[in-house]
């Protein structure tokens, strides 16, 4: 201690101030420690959001890019306004329970249980079947709306008097042949977009993209229905 003052009094410092930049010079090991464990914690942090993120979008992401993987493609592109509208008019005058193939975010199917169906639509991507029941609720016709997660080649779609298809070219002729061989005598099949490829409407409306076809059963079984 004298010799601290002693050189204290020579320098012209006080003692205390140099004995705090003597104990300045040692940092602990418990504060080098607790910045390892904060950088290490913020590292963990880090790479689980980026995991979470991720594994995030591979769930979304995963129900709208399958169905591309497959040998035919039935995308979804939501129906306008006017093809809605094409619908209901080739609707008019008919009864009986509807069928939406491929019924996307719900559209034709809540615009059918509006005009007094009971309407179900076929989805194989989850998140559309579930955004389909929140909007069905929404809209307040839930009672007379069902939506289901399905293969359409796994359905069998004898049950409806009323089926609307949103297709593709490349299954038109395949479907053609299912709903011939499944449907009664007095459903009608509406076609969105695209014809079928060998049957002849029994009523077209529209133009364009915006084109619909009705197909009467009778009519391509021939006039005398099922044998």
């Amino acid at each position: 201690m004298f010799h601290i003052s002693f050189s204290a009094l020579n320098s012209g410092t006080h003692p205390a101030t140099l004995e705090k930049e003597r104990l300045s010079e040692f940092v602990p090991s418990t504060s080098l420690e607790a910045n390892r464990l904060k950088k290490s914690s913020w590292g963990v942090l880090f790479t689980g959001i980026v995991g979470g993120t991720l594994v995030a979008v591979y769930a979304v992401a995963t129900p709208f890019v399958t169905p591309a993987l497959r040998r035919i493609c039935l995308p979804f592109v939501p129906a306008t306004t006017k093809q809605i509208e094409n619908v209901v008019k080739m609707l008019q005058c008919r009864r009986g329970p509807l069928v939406d193939i491929g019924s996307g975010d719900g559209r034709i199917v809540i615009a059918a249980a509006k005009e007094g169906f009971t309407a179900v639509g076929y989805e194989l991507n989850p998140w559309l079947v579930w955004y389909s029941r929140y909007r069905a609720w929404r809209e307040g016709v839930q009672a007379s709306t069902r939506f289901y997660i399905s293969d359409l080649w796994k359905v069998t779609f004898s049950q409806y008097s009323n089926v609307v298809i949103f297709g593709v070219p490349q299954m038109m002729a395949q479907l053609e042949e299912k709903l011939e061989l499944e449907l009664k005598d007095d459903a009608r099949v509406i076609a969105c977009r695209f014809p079928f490829p060998r049957w002849t409407p029994a009523q077209v409306t529209g133009a364009g993209l915006d084109t619909v076809w009705a197909y009467d059963a009778r009519s391509f079984r021939g006039r005398d229905g099922r044998p």
